[in-house]
């Protein structure tokens, strides 16, 4: 008789785990269901059409997007997070600054030295006319250094053997400890001065926008001959001399003082996020943010660049998931953490928008659980031809192994997609893992999950058009994405960070 009871009892107990595991799946399958081609064709051709004018970030096309998913997100009834003096929004605006040089030069000794020539100038220094400037000489300032010199006040020359990064962070040490204007000589040759400021010199020329708290220091980077030539004849031979010891106080060489002149002509643009939150229950404080960009490149001559899948597709898809997860929300359903659904601004320009976000976050970071990124997941690349059922996924384990196999897991659950790592090695030289908003927030020590279709042959061309667009393939694709979304916000804990993030330099050339 005890034996009867113990097997019934233990069959009563498996049905009632079978049935409590099919109930958990059956509520993400229902709201997974809303997800259809229908919704993300339509909303795809609004936002992709050539009304929209390629979306640039800062232009019409751009706004007009912008108004279009805030209008969508109140019909699904998100919740908005910004202050206003007119209420609560869900546009975070901010500016960008584009600066285009006009007129740069230094003299040095009656010898004139030309921007983009023989050094390149960055921030926002817009000079009425020539002036004079005396300038110390400190030898190679070192992080330890800089902190017990007396820099304050004076126009600084240094030197470096970093790369524009490191020389970024040298600047803003320099600043940080009072000193004025900064002249970086670089060590090496001529030749590799000029390799590393090419790139430099094309954003100038195409006028770059950039965040005002991004890289807003005035100073010059300086090639070796220009270098020498302010140093003057008695110091040509000091480039292994340290002036500056740790522990005592800066020995500075007075320069000659030279002229300089520096006018561009400077443009601040309007741009915005936009995001709304789906509440959570018992876990409201923490947060899942899903995030695509949905800006583009904008109009080249009378052709325009619609950006369907780059990131028109990203963009739709987190549309779909805000509709799906506000629906179970008003049905009683919702999460237990909060969601929000974030579009982003800027990204074509170098993460403009998630850097924003991240410096001016409007939930903590440190109760961001993780963010889910999309940026192209409409299109077939060649490698998959035979089996258009995939999706790379890239970062899911870099910080978080327990991210990683969620994933897995849900991936098998729900969409039994090809999941393709080969973007997420190390060594990948696409660098792809760098090249996304998702990268603003590992950099922050948020676990992460960057979905991506390949490029193909209409990246960033006037033919990446809706009708290009595999709509079946975009429609498991943002499954996947819900059903990752879903089992992140009602986990019993938080995605474990496990990992330390790896510490290479960002890549922003899209």
């Amino acid at each position: 008789m005890l034996m009867k009871h113990a097997i019934a009892a233990f069959l009563l107990t498996t049905f009632c785990s079978c049935a409590l595991r099919a109930q958990q799946d059956e509520l993400p399958l229902r709201y997974a269901g809303t997800i259809t081609i229908e919704d993300l064709h339509e909303h795809l051709s609004v936002l992709a059409s050539d009304a929209l004018e390629g979306r640039e970030t800062g232009t019409r096309g751009q706004k007009m997007a912008a108004a279009y998913i805030a209008h969508q997100f109140g019909d699904y009834g998100l919740t908005p997070l910004l202050q206003t003096p007119s209420g609560k929004s869900y546009v975070q605006g901010f500016e960008l600054f584009k600066a285009g040089l006009s007129t740069a030069w230094v003299e040095v000794k009656d010898k004139k030295y030309h921007s983009n020539k023989d050094f390149y100038f960055s921030g926002t220094l817009n000079m009425e006319q020539a002036d004079t400037m005396k300038v110390v000489y400190i030898g190679s300032g070192q992080a330890t250094d800089i902190q017990t010199a007396g820099l304050k006040g004076n126009n600084v020359m240094v030197k470096s053997e970093g790369d524009r990064k490191q020389i970024l962070e040298l600047v803003t040490e320099l600043k940080k400890h009072g000193a004025e204007m900064v002249f970086v000589m670089t060590t090496g040759t001529d030749e590799s001065f000029h390799q590393m400021i090419d790139g430099y010199s094309r954003n100038v020329a195409m006028g770059k926008l950039t965040l005002p708290d991004k890289e807003q220091h005035n100073y010059f980077v300086i090639s070796p001959t220009m270098g020498a030539d302010m140093l003057g004849s008695s110091h040509k031979n000091i480039e292994s001399e340290t002036l500056m010891q740790s522990g005592q106080t800066a020995s500075f060489v007075s320069l000659p003082s030279i002229r300089f002149e520096v006018k561009q002509e400077i443009q601040f643009v309007s741009t915005e996020n936009v995001l709304g939150m789906v509440e959570g229950t018992d876990k409201k404080d923490e947060f899942v943010i899903v995030t695509a960009h949905y800006d583009h490149i904008g109009i080249e001559g009378t052709e325009v660049n619609n950006g369907a899948d780059d990131d028109g597709s990203g963009t739709v898809a987190v549309l779909e998931m805000a509709q799906a997860f506000a629906l179970a929300k008003k049905n009683g359903h919702g999460p237990r953490r909060s969601v929000i659904f974030m579009t982003l601004t800027g990204e074509e320009k170098g993460l403009l928008g998630s850097t924003y976000y991240v410096n001016h976050p409007v939930v903590p970071l440190a109760s961001t659980v993780s963010n889910l990124n999309i940026d192209m997941i409409g299109r077939i690349d060649s490698k998959h031809t035979e089996n258009p059922d995939y999706v790379y996924l890239i970062g899911s384990d870099k910080l978080s192994s327990e991210l990683h196999e969620l994933s897995e897991k849900v991936n098998t659950t729900f969409t039994q997609l090809d999941l393709d790592y080969t973007y997420n090695a190390t060594n990948d030289p696409n660098r792809f893992y760098y090249r996304s908003d998702h990268y603003n927030f590992a950099k922050n020590n948020i676990p992460v999950i960057f979905y991506f279709n390949g490029t193909h042959p209409d990246y960033h061309k006037p033919s990446d058009t809706v009708e290009k667009i595999n709509f079946e393939q975009l429609e498991k694709r943002t499954k996947l994405v819900f059903h990752t979304a879903w089992e992140i916000a009602n986990l019993d804990h938080r995605p474990k960070v496990d990992a330390i993030p790896e510490e290479i330099k960002l890549d922003t050339s899209k």
